[in-house]
């Protein structure tokens, strides 16, 4: 029963990573830490090292729609690397602080949830507005360093993806249609939870015998996920799912009252 769950969660965390490219981390860790009852650190470890494989997964097959320029992504690439590097480091020093690493979460799972909500009402209105250059990202490369670096914190730091930073990033900030913000944010975010696995991995975060279910899952799920997000417009699926971290959220929020 456990495996089995691991590997539906997967999946289904796969496949809204690819369909909406947030990495699928805002199912994983709740999966890992309320329902297989995993300490903060072990359930952060061993969930960037999932959302390896969706991002993985899910940029290949956004690669082969069209979805991604390498070349126009390589500042938010480098800076997030470095960014993900450094505080991969100080996770280690703050893995003990299992209260702490809870409400951060919780506080990143809240900016993810509104986010969705917001782009699933905008989308159903049309209000998006988006310049059509392509798979390319345009941008000055301060712009897309700092969104880089500020993006490389939360798999570091907290194990979760970068698709809370990017996706909005790119789509509001850079203007770039939403479609080519999602596959560029799991491109970069492929490398970034690459570096954030090898680093918890070696610092003993990571549970493998949970890790490998949620891997194969994610696979599967990830390529389902960018499929769609080529055929489908995801409004109502965004809304809904965004209802749903609402609550995810409040659960690792109501760990500030233990501090």
């Amino acid at each position: 029963m456990t495996l089995l769950l691991l590997s539906f969660g997967g999946f289904t965390a796969g496949m809204l990573g690819g369909l909406l490219g947030i990495g699928g981390g805002i199912l994983i860790m709740p999966l890992l830490r309320f329902v297989m009852g995993l300490e903060p650190a072990h359930a952060a470890g061993t969930c960037v090292v999932a959302v390896f494989f969706t991002t993985l997964s899910g940029s290949f097959k956004h690669f082969k729609l069209g979805h991604i320029d390498f070349r126009s992504i390589l500042p938010v690439i480098f800076s997030g690397l470095l960014s993900t590097l450094i505080f991969s480091l100080l996770f280690f020093y703050l893995s003990n602080k299992d209260t702490w690493l809870d409400v951060a979460t919780g506080v990143v799972f809240s900016f993810v949830a509104l986010r969705m909500i917001w782009e699933g009402i905008a989308e159903y209105l049309k209000k998006r507005r988006s310049l059509d250059t392509g798979a390319r990202i345009e941008g000055s490369i301060l712009a897309k360093t700092t969104i880089g670096a500020v993006a490389g914190v939360l798999p570091g730091l907290l194990g979760i993806g970068t698709g809370a930073v990017l996706v909005p990033a790119f789509a509001l900030a850079l203007n770039a249609p939403i479609k080519i913000a999602i596959g560029s944010s799991l491109a970069c975010f492929s490398l970034n939870a690459f570096t954030s696995s090898l680093l918890k991995l070696s610092q003993g975060f990571v549970q493998i015998n949970m890790l490998i279910p949620l891997c194969l899952g994610t696979l599967i799920g990830a390529r389902m996920g960018a499929t769609l997000n080529g055929k489908l417009n995801s409004p109502f699926l965004k809304v809904l799912f965004g209802m749903v971290f609402v609550y995810v959220a409040s659960k690792y929020l109501v760990m500030f009252g233990r501090v």
